[in-house]
């Protein structure tokens, strides 16, 4: 492989190594950024700040912007559906991710014309060259998804020992929001971060079926959608909330055992892949090795 491909490997993972410790650089640099607050000198104030922070993330910002410009409403939009499913976190808006998009495209792509350039007369180098690229706009949006589907995958297992925590405390005497906001505070946890956001869109003025409503939208998991439909028909018809929250945190108990036990009866299928490509050949040559190679031994010679 010609030394231009590995120079090239070498800036690629370099520059995307430095993008990412830029964008998570704020989350380290918290505390001296809050003590350079209370400082009155700006030098101070700037020099408190990290170095990703005071490099890389304004130029991670503007390269953000600049991809927000470019990118079509609908995918930004879609984009954003996935922070939230994911969590929304603050360190990461839409324009650092359509920004981080742009910088791994135009690194793998750029690894890719490097491979190419190596021998432009192979076909394969040029496949080689377009899938890179192709890696490189999609690793960020494979990322996210992976992200959303674990937080989801959390809510899911969470939810039936939350509303148990919320039905004690409404039969305790406590009304429904103060028995959300009280579980909410002294939880950890998607759900309880969900609740949360959800309490504080109430107290902003939004009715409680918006809230929740916009709950269920944000995580796109079927068993909290269940939840929200559950509560606007109580609601209406005047059915104790109590009640309600029982029979859902019943109901979700039995769904989460199902799909454990579906879960584990996928297990024997999975593993036929990894059985007859790593295992069994292993296994044949071992069993089978010696007695091929004393028959060769002991063949007749023609």
């Amino acid at each position: 492989m010609p030394i231009s491909v590995w120079i090239g490997s070498f800036l690629v993972v370099t520059a995307i190594g430095l993008a990412w410790w830029a964008a998570a650089s704020s989350r380290r640099t918290r505390a001296s950024a809050n003590l350079a607050v209370q400082s009155t000198d700006l030098r101070e104030m700037v020099l408190a700040r990290g170095a990703g922070e005071r490099v890389g993330e304004p130029g991670l910002q503007k390269l953000g912007e600049f991809a927000r410009a470019i990118t079509p409403t609908g995918v930004a939009d879609r984009i954003e559906q996935k922070l939230d499913a994911a969590g929304a976190p603050a360190a990461w808006p839409v324009e650092r991710v359509l920004g981080m998009k742009l910088l791994s495209t135009v690194g793998f792509g750029f690894l890719g014309i490097l491979i190419w350039l190596g021998d432009p007369s192979n076909v394969r180098n040029f496949v080689l060259a377009i899938i890179f690229a192709a890696i490189g706009f999609l690793l960020p949006d494979m990322l996210l998804n992976a992200k959303a589907s674990s937080r989801n995958d959390r809510i899911r297992r969470e939810l039936p020992d939350v509303l148990d925590q919320i039905t004690i405390s409404v039969e305790a005497g406590l009304g429904f929001e103060a028995a959300l906001a009280h579980v909410a505070n002294h939880t950890e946890g998607p759900v309880a971060e969900e609740f949360q956001r959800a309490l504080h869109d109430i107290r902003l003025g939004r009715s409680r079926e918006e809230a929740f409503g916009s709950m269920a939208k944000r995580s796109d998991v079927e068993e909290l959608r269940h939840f929200v439909v559950s509560l606007e028909q109580a609601e209406r018809l005047g059915v104790p909330i109590a009640e309600v929250l029982r029979v859902q945190a019943g109901e979700m108990r039995v769904i989460r055992r199902q799909r454990a036990e579906e879960n584990a009866q996928k297990l024997p299928v999975k593993m036929i892949f990894p059985l007859i490509l790593c295992i069994l050949p292993a296994l044949i040559a071992v069993v089978l090795g010696p007695a091929i190679f004393e028959l060769i031994d002991n063949f007749p010679r023609i």
